[in-house]
């Protein structure tokens, strides 16, 4: 017996994006979490190009009390430099929001579309059928489906019950976040620190509306800094000379947070039978900066299109991979091996040197590291067409 279309596990940025784009085609959708909202999801708060474009799509508009649009970035680079990086004024390209607020926006229009929202309650086990799935919830509750969509994290329930868990740890970044409060002017910008002993990571602090800065760091897991040295830069951050010279002094407020980041994409399995797999549980965050919102909102996007399309979880399994990987596996390489290249100081301080050549070259480095175009664009031809470095941002007012 199938009770709808599409269940979804995990009502974050990915299932949140599932479900809306799934009602708005025609589809049943049914969301299960098992946390209650609003509550606070650790994350750097930062939306892409990318993000926000998808977030617009779904016809969210940046209302949230602590958002914040971001018109222009400053980087410290690994020797001290400082670069002022300019975006365009055509709509919005970056913007800074508490994921507490974000979610809970995100699934209160899951259910202005129409989408059955079950908070606090968990998922169980899936049982495989020849129309779809069965799942069961924490309650006795059981839902027949006809395809699943797996948005529960890098840590997937539904993944480990499906006995498709891969072996070895799965964080390829570990972040690190702290909400303070500055009486610093300059703590109203988006801040980047390039530090040497956190490359190819950084360092930041984005501001938010309420006053507040999310600070935080993050690392590519495999480095020199074990966990000794990263309990010890983050004990010392807010006295870190370069990140004092900015903020100075900072009152801590609330828990400071760790959380490990899957970024493997490109060799995830993606799919099994008729559940799909989409952000962290398709571990699709970008390998150079740590940054997943927007990849999860495509990719559960791409699997309620799919799913649309296809008529049966079969199908749009086959149909949601090669999509996913078509859009953001090249990207994922590239940054990978961007990343290695930029762990070395001076190639990384070379690197921001040639960005700091022009406006022109500032101005689109910033939209390249905002996910303004693909990461990879340049080495994809399919990818090439007009307008490419003269797109609007999100919300724009221009016809």
């Amino acid at each position: 017996m199938v009770d709808c279309d599409v269940l979804i596990v995990g009502a974050g940025p990915a299932g949140c994006a599932a479900a809306i784009s799934a009602q708005r085609l025609g589809l049943k959708s049914i969301v299960v979490d098992k946390a209650e909202f609003p509550r606070d999801k650790c994350c750097g708060d930062g939306l892409t190009a990318m993000a926000l474009r998808e977030i617009e799509g779904l016809g969210l508009r940046p209302t949230a009390a602590s958002w914040t649009s971001v018109t222009d970035v400053w980087l410290k680079s690994p020797f001290g430099k400082t670069i002022k990086l300019d975006l365009p004024e055509d709509g919005q390209y970056a913007a800074i929001v508490k994921r507490e607020d974000l979610d809970f926006d995100l699934l209160r229009l899951a259910a202005e579309s129409g989408a059955e929202i079950n908070e606090g309650l968990g998922f169980k086990d899936i049982a495989l059928t020849s129309d779809g799935a069965v799942v069961s919830l924490d309650d006795g509750r059981t839902i027949g489906a006809g395809s699943v969509v797996a948005a529960d994290g890098m840590w997937s329930s539904v993944r480990k019950r499906l006995g498709c868990t891969p072996n070895g740890y799965r964080g390829d970044w570990h972040a690190f976040r702290q909400y303070a409060g500055s009486e610093s002017p300059l703590s109203r910008d988006l801040w980047v620190w390039f530090e040497k002993d956190l490359l190819p990571g950084y360092a930041w602090s984005f501001p938010l509306a309420d006053g507040q800065v999310n600070l935080g760091f993050g690392v590519v897991r495999g480095g020199t800094l074990d966990g000794k040295k990263l309990a010890q830069i983050w004990n010392g951050l807010m006295d870190r000379p370069s990140i004092r010279e900015i903020l100075g002094e900072l009152r801590p407020q609330g828990q400071r947070t760790a959380w490990p980041i899957p970024a493997s994409l490109p060799s995830a399995q993606l799919s099994m039978g008729p559940v799909l797999f989409v952000g962290d549980a398709a571990t699709a965050t970008d390998p150079l900066t740590g940054e997943g919102i927007g990849q999860a909102l495509e990719s559960g996007r791409l699997a309620a299109e799919a799913i649309s399309e296809a008529g049966n979880g079969q199908t749009a399994a086959i149909i949601y991979e090669s999509r996913v990987r078509a859009a953001l596996s090249l990207d994922h390489r590239f940054s990978r091996s961007l990343s290695k290249v930029l762990s070395r100081p001076r190639l990384a301080e070379a690197a921001l040197s040639v960005v700091d050549t022009n406006n022109w070259t500032r101005r689109n480095f910033a939209r390249w590291m905002f996910e303004d175009y693909p990461r990879a664009a340049v080495l994809d031809p399919r990818r090439w067409q007009k307008g490419l470095f003269k797109t609007r941002g999100a919300w724009s007012t221009t016809n």
